[in-house]
Parts: structure tokens; C-alpha cells; sequence
């Protein structure tokens, strides 16, 4: 029998040649990770990026000049296609297209803030405060409520929130810190606050992380307001952040630190376990990470070369999703200009930054609420409906002085899946995916298209249409839809190429295409980690899709 990285090697091909039996993503990914073992242990993830030990790669220094992820440049021969709704954020599902990219970005609440100081603690005489810096905003499908932590006044502590609809907030008393809505008390940086679906037990379904003199206090809890301190890490920069990535089942920490010429970098820093893997012994153990760079524009009115205040993350759908709080300088006269950029990642450690503007801006009018310092807050986005939530904090600052002044909580709102859109005008475009591996069957996509129109046809190896998924076959898509399914005539769904090595050819005229997913059920469930929840769902994945009307 040939060695197992030439049986992968002949295998491939010949699937890719539309001759090979039908083989799961299950099969699949061992191969290929019994491929790399005979160059040394590997990881192999969900998508089919393999992870080369050691990892996270180590970095003497962090480039100036930006370096597109590996995986851009050599994606897999076969992407598994099973987890979540496949975003065109990037090149790595796509083989050739006529379509253009177009970068979003968010657009603020017309009634923003939501959540402003008013009660005694939060009114600090200059810094009136109740913002997210960091912290988290989420769905509790277990109480069906919105859920904030945020900071409350500059030294009062950490606050807590909760909503029935995610724009009207209030301020329950709790029995913490009697007569305040406190659930810890004490001046504070920033914290992260996570809700753990998978926790070991009941005890620990929240996790904090709050950054206080130098370095981070790690808690557990089980409702999110009385809290068990669990341990204290050694160093660490301020404005350090914490996520958890389920898809390879680590606690991140991103950490603030600095290094010659950029005093504003992360490091990185992982661990299966909560807190007890928190264990660097001074900030140079954990590796370079990322950095603003030369992409990065500067402020014409002040120049200065733009750092990276704090980077948060979180899984949505089939990537994870960085949110770059990106410094630009700090004015005399007004709060840090600073404002939220995107980043996306499918290996956890590198990041694709194609869009350099502000996915979420500062205002350049005073007296705006978000007049500086606008940073995102842990869990980065939650789910209605058809749209994302982005809650943020900003300082509407004092004329003159770089001091925040009044510090609130705002709402900014994208297009589910809406970051990127491949986009056709009057004239046909189309885009071929790279060769792709499902088990499920039935395809959905997010598409506008109410004045053109979508087809959609499958392809072998050879670029060979597969009998009856051709695009004369193909009813013609014609809705603006965050879901809506793709059929065939002569064909009851995907099940006669579930298994195969198939690539999706999207014929798209006078429209948007912003994702496309195969689902093992009718309603479209994607199987994809929906970032901070939404009211639809029951824990970090979507497991529901569409439900009847």
C-alpha cells in the first residue's frame, strides 16, 4: 500500500478528476493530517488549513509592510465546506471571478447612545462613564435577555445591564455592592467578560478577565454577577482582552504590549484551560502577534504613524472576525481619534486587512457622543434577524482638552453576513469556487438581487457541469435574502454530489453575493458560531436557519 501522503496525493487528484468515491470531510481532514505527520505533528482545522508545529509561529519582529496569510497563498486542494456560511471576505474560496469585491461598513443607530451614565456612581465629575471597554455584550438564551457588563464611572467598577430588545437597556440593583447595579467594584482598565456554552460546569458558565495594576484578574460565575476570583496572571499590558476560539477550543488572550519604535503591539497567548492556562512568566513568553502597518492611514491633521490600541475577536460563521481598534494620534483639544477596523482570519493567528478604512468611525463633529475613542466590545457582534449588532463605546470629549468627557454606549448595524459582497451590474459575472468537500445538502446563499438575478450550477474537477445542476436547470434567483435556498429542476437537493469534490460556479447579474452555504436541513441552519448569540438561538452555533413562515 503506498505511504499515506501518496495515497492523499493520488487521491486528490483523482477527485478533483470527478472519479473519485464519495468521501467525507470526517476522512478527509485525517488524511490529511496523516499526510503532515511524516514531516511532524500537524494540526489540521475545519476548513482544511493545516497548522505546522510550533504554533503560534514565533516572530522575532512584526513587519511594517503586511503579509497576506499563508493559507491565501496556498489554500487547500479541498476545502471542507460543512461549518458555517462561507464569507468572500477574502481569496480562499475563490477560484476565478469577474465579480468586484465591495468592503462595508457599519452605519451608527439613529438613536445612539443606548446607554449613558446617569446613576451616582457612573458620574465621575469630568468622565461621566457607562461604556463597553471591551467587556461584553451578549444573548443569554438561557434567560432570553440582552446581557452588558460595561464600565461604570472611571473607579465606581464594573456594571451590568440587561435588555429585552438590545436598544433599551436597564440597570438592575443587586445585592453585590447593595443598591447599585455593580458587580465589582474598584478602578479598572479594560475587562472581557464570556459566556462559556460548554463550561465544565454551571459554576463557571461566565468567565472575566479585568485588567486592574498590571496584569489581568481572572473570575468565574455562575450568572454573570456574583463572581469567584480564580487567579492573577502575571504581567500585562493595559487594555489586554481575552476571546475564546471554538474552533480550535483555545482561550486567547490578546495581549497589549510594546516593542522598539511601537509601543501599542498584541502578543498572543492561548490555553485549553480557564484561567489556570494563563500562566506566562513575563510578557516576552508569549509570541508577536500583530500590529498596525504601513497600510494603516494617518490623520492628516496629525501625522503620526497609526499603533494598535486593542484587538478583539470572535467566531462568526466560518472565520473569525478581528475588530482592530486602530490609534491614529492624540490630539490636544479633542479624545483619541481612534476607531474600530476589520480583520479576518480562518487559522486564528494570521489576519487578512483589505479594508483600511473605519468599519466603525469617530465623528469629526463636537459634541458628538462618539467624538473620540470609539472600541468594541467583547463578543464583537450579536444576531437579529437579518442584522448584526455592534455595540461601542465612545467619548463625546471637552472643547479644548484631551479628556473623554462623557464616556456611553452605542449601536452600529451591517447586513448579516454583509462585511464584503462579490457584485455584478447589468452585465453577467460570474464566480467558480475552489474545489469544495460537504456532507450536507442543501445549498443557501445571501444574496440582493430583487432587479437581476442568481443562477448557480455544480462543476467536476475538469470544470464540467454535473448533470441537472446546470444554470439553465437552476431556478433564477431574483429577492434581497440573508437566506435563501438554490434548487434545481430534476434534482431534489445536493445529495447526488454530497461527498465529492465539487466546485460552485455563481452566475450573478444586476446584484449583490454576500455568502453561500450547504445545510443538512431545509430551514438553512448553517452549523456556523454565531459570535455573541441573538434571540433565534440556543447556544454558539446555528442550529435553527429559518423557520417557516
Amino acid at each position: 500500500m503506498p505511504k499515506r501522503r501518496d495515497f492523499l496525493s493520488v487521491l486528490a487528484r483523482s477527485a478533483l478528476a470527478g472519479t473519485c468515491l464519495p468521501i467525507s470531510p470526517v476522512l478527509m481532514r485525517s488524511l490529511y493530517a496523516g499526510a503532515e505527520s511524516a514531516q511532524g505533528e500537524a494540526e489540521v482545522l475545519y476548513n482544511g488549513i493545516v497548522l505546522r508545529k510550533p504554533w503560534p509561529p514565533s516572530r522575532s519582529t512584526l513587519p511594517r509592510d503586511p503579509v497576506d496569510p499563508p493559507y491565501l497563498a496556498q489554500p487547500p486542494k479541498v476545502i471542507p465546506m460543512d461549518l458555517g456560511r462561507q464569507l468572500f471576505v477574502d481569496d480562499f474560496l475563490i477560484a476565478q471571478t469577474t465579480l468586484k469585491r465591495t468592503y462595508h461598513q457599519a452605519k451608527y443607530f439613529d438613536q445612539n447612545p443606548v446607554l449613558k451614565p446617569d446613576r451616582p456612581w457612573e458620574m465621575t465629575e469630568q468622565n461621566p462613564t457607562a461604556m463597553v471597554f471591551s467587556d461584553g455584550v451578549w444573548f443569554d438564551p438561557q434567560d432570553e435577555l440582552f446581557k452588558m457588563w460595561y464600565a461604570a464611572g472611571y473607579v465606581a467598577g464594573t456594571g451590568y445591564a440587561t435588555s429585552k430588545d438590545g436598544i433599551r437597556w436597564e440597570k438592575p440593583a443587586l445585592d453585590v455592592i447593595a443598591g447599585t447595579n455593580l458587580v465589582q467594584q474598584g478602578q479598572r482598565d479594560s475587562g472581557t467578560v464570556w459566556i462559556d456554552h460548554a463550561a465544565d460546569g454551571p459554576e463557571e458558565r461566565y468567565k472575566m478577565a479585568l485588567w486592574t495594576d498590571g496584569a489581568l484578574d481572572l473570575s468565574t460565575s455562575p450568572d454573570g454577577i456574583h463572581w469567584d476570583r480564580g487567579k492573577r496572571t502575571k504581567e500585562a499590558g493595559d487594555r489586554t482582552t481575552m476571546f475564546y476560539n471554538p474552533f480550535r477550543k483555545r482561550w486567547v488572550y490578546s495581549l497589549r504590549a510594546g516593542i522598539q519604535g511601537d509601543p501599542r503591539v498584541r502578543r498572543y497567548w492561548e490555553s485549553e484551560d480557564f484561567p489556570t492556562g494563563a500562566n506566562w512568566k513575563d510578557l516576552t513568553d508569549a509570541p508577536l502577534w500583530t500590529s498596525a502597518d504601513n497600510l494603516d492611514p494617518h490623520r492628516m491633521d496629525l501625522k503620526v504613524r497609526p499603533q494598535l490600541y486593542n484587538l478583539d475577536c470572535v467566531a462568526y460563521e466560518s472565520i473569525l472576525l478581528g475588530l482592530f481598534t486602530i490609534w491614529r494620534g492624540q490630539p490636544r483639544d479633542r479624545p483619541k481619534p481612534n476607531e474600530i477596523c476589520l480583520g479576518f482570519s480562518r487559522d486564528g493567528f494570521n489576519w487578512s486587512r483589505p479594508d483600511r478604512r473605519p468599519f466603525i468611525p469617530v465623528s469629526e463633529r463636537q459634541g458628538d457622543w462618539n467624538w473620540g475613542n470609539v472600541q468594541s466590545a467583547g463578543g464583537g457582534c450579536l444576531i437579529l434577524g437579518d442584522t448584526l449588532y455592534f455595540y461601542v463605546s465612545g467619548r463625546a470629549g471637552i472643547r479644548g482638552s484631551s479628556q473623554s468627557g462623557v464616556c456611553s454606549t452605542g449601536l452600529a448595524t451591517l447586513r448579516r453576513d454583509g462585511f464584503a459582497s462579490m457584485d455584478a451590474a447589468d452585465g453577467e459575472g460570474t464566480l467558480t469556487t475552489r474545489p469544495g468537500l460537504f456532507t450536507a445538502k442543501h445549498l443557501f446563499v445571501n444574496v440582493d438581487a430583487p432587479e437581476g438575478e442568481l443562477r448557480v450550477e455544480v462543476l467536476d474537477g475538469d470544470g464540467n457541469v454535473i448533470a441537472p445542476f446546470a444554470r439553465e436547470q437552476c431556478l433564477p434567483v431574483r429577492a434581497d435574502s440573508t437566506l435563501q435556498n438554490v434548487r434545481w429542476r430534476g434534482a431534489a437537493d445536493l445529495s447526488p454530489v454530497a461527498g465529492k469534490p465539487v466546485s460552485f460556479c455563481f452566475v450573478l447579474r444586476r446584484g449583490r453575493l454576500f455568502s453561500f452555504w450547504v445545510s443538512p436541513d431545509s430551514k438553512g441552519a448553517s452549523g456556523g458560531y454565531v459570535a455573541a448569540g441573538g434571540p433565534a438561538y440556543t447556544g454558539p452555533t446555528d442550529t435553527v436557519g429559518s423557520l417557516p413562515h
